[in-house]
């Protein structure tokens, strides 16, 4: 009987010691869990308790299953580091003073030089809360990029294209002397400068067709950077930040989960059918500019001039514009929609003209006929479906855009004249306001969309406790 007892004790043990090897595995190599809303101050632990909906929780395991760059010191216990004891003390601080709203509008001088502009109005969900928020940034905010990597691939993009955006950024955080650190050790994120439009254009075969390419540079750059420094490691990648505008920049993060699932990722294409999330991934605009050329983009006609209900002209991209082109397509005069423009017509012009501006989807779901609405003092008219909308952290997209179902397409008309004259007219007024936030400027202005999406990059980074 002894011998009975003292062999089951030895298996309790032995089972209590494996449980407990188990739990320190799955607490020390869980995602880094995200809050609801940028504006909480929890702080954010690994631990799977953070996960709140069946999707998180399926994220969870295909990143438990998949495979990740190697961490094998993750499971002890992390020596002392007083760098990132400093650095998440001020973004504790900074939490603090976000939520408690002890920033004094009144006692704040331009950070940048700039004159100075306070948030208000309906176009914010919480203009106080925001312009607490983007004061903080400014004063403490600090990004260290990578120097590793070389031209064309990395440190550059496109700044003529439907892409401008991503190379837009890179040239101005690469030439940024107030928020950029060459300290890595004083920095609150890092910077992954890879460009995927870059990546699909110098190494993508188009007839090959083989997107191992995007595979092997952003794999291996992310294990070149965990093996030179400590950052990647001590916060399984939470503290990183990628930026795309390409529609495959959130393919190309698949390749390695740590990247996919921990880090925050800037992305034209935020579809969360395709596992965007926006607690930890930001939305940013698509801008098409052209030429490159950045100045004298704003400004439309005045209302009595504006003679057109609503205007698309574009291809035949995805079944939102299939059924766009369907219903409209060259059928009525208030609401004028092509496929392809007859000759003589400005698309600008157009655009200037008109009441509303239709952005339907393409094949993803951003589009760069958002920004031209805004830039033409269009109200936008967005068809859509699983799209975070930019800056919508910020942003009440209701109160200067019409959101309209794709069944409701085939009553679009009706819809929008059923708009009383006084609600459009807010609505047109507050797009003119909202302008300020997608301008890109060179060198970059306060509030503008390179401070934006740096905001977007920010709110994420207060969210995640290393």
């Amino acid at each position: 009987m002894r011998q009975f007892h003292a062999r089951n004790l030895y298996v309790l043990l032995f089972v209590g010691a494996s449980l407990a090897l188990v739990s320190a595995l799955v607490l020390t190599k869980g995602l880094k869990g995200f809050s609801a809303s940028p504006w909480t101050t929890t702080t954010v632990k690994t631990s799977s308790s953070t996960f709140s909906s069946p999707r998180d929780a399926i994220w969870q395991k295909e990143f438990m299953d998949a495979g990740n760059v190697s961490n094998k010191k993750s499971v002890r216990e992390r020596p002392r580091d007083a760098e990132l004891e400093r650095v998440e003390a001020d973004l504790a601080r900074a939490r603090a003073m976000i939520g408690a709203g002890t920033i004094n509008r009144s006692s704040i001088s331009a950070p940048l030089g700039e004159e100075y502009y306070v948030p208000q109005g309906d176009i914010y969900r919480n203009a106080v809360t925001f312009h607490r928020s983007y004061v903080m940034m400014e004063k403490l905010f600090k990004i260290f990029i990578y120097k590793e990597g070389e031209a064309p691939l990395f440190h550059n993009g496109p700044c003529k294209s439907i892409y401008s955006i991503e190379g837009v950024f890179f040239s101005l955080m690469e030439r940024d002397t107030h928020f950029r650190t060459l300290d890595p050790d004083q920095a609150h994120i890092y910077f992954l400068p890879f460009s995927v439009v870059m990546i699909i254009h110098h190494l993508f075969d188009p007839i090959v067709r083989d997107k191992n390419v995007m595979k092997h540079v952003v794999a291996d750059y992310v294990k070149v950077i965990s093996q030179k420094y400590r950052y990647w490691n001590r916060s399984l990648g939470a503290d990183h930040f990628m930026l795309s505008c390409h529609d495959w920049g959130p393919r190309a993060t698949r390749y390695v989960p740590q990247l996919y699932y921990n880090s925050i990722r800037a992305l034209c294409n935020a579809n969360t059918s395709e596992h965007f999330n926006p607690r930890k991934d930001a939305s940013i605009p698509e801008i098409n500019l052209i030429t490159g050329e950045t100045k004298g983009l704003t400004g439309g006609l005045p209302l009595s001039k504006r003679t057109i209900l609503a205007f698309f002209a574009g291809g035949l991209h995805g079944r939102i514009r299939l059924a766009l082109l369907h219903h409209w397509k060259e059928k009525d005069e208030l609401v004028q929609v092509y496929e392809t423009l007859p000759e003589g017509l400005s698309y600008p012009d157009l655009m200037k003209k008109s009441k509303y501006c239709i952005c339907p989807s393409g094949y993803e779901v951003a589009s760069p006929r958002i920004v031209e609405a805004i830039y033409a003092e269009c109200v936008p008219v967005l068809i859509s479906q699983h799209y975070v909308l930019p800056f919508s952290d910020v942003l009440d997209w209701g109160s200067f855009s019409v959101q309209v179902s794709v069944d409701e397409i085939p009553n679009l008309k009706k819809t929008l004249l059923g708009i009383p004259q006084d609600r459009y007219i807010r609505m047109q007024k507050r797009v003119k306001l909202v302008q300020r936030h997608f301008v890109v400027n060179n060198p970059p202005k306060r509030f503008d969309v390179f401070h934006m999406i740096i905001h977007s990059i920010w709110l994420r980074r207060l969210n995640v406790a290393v």
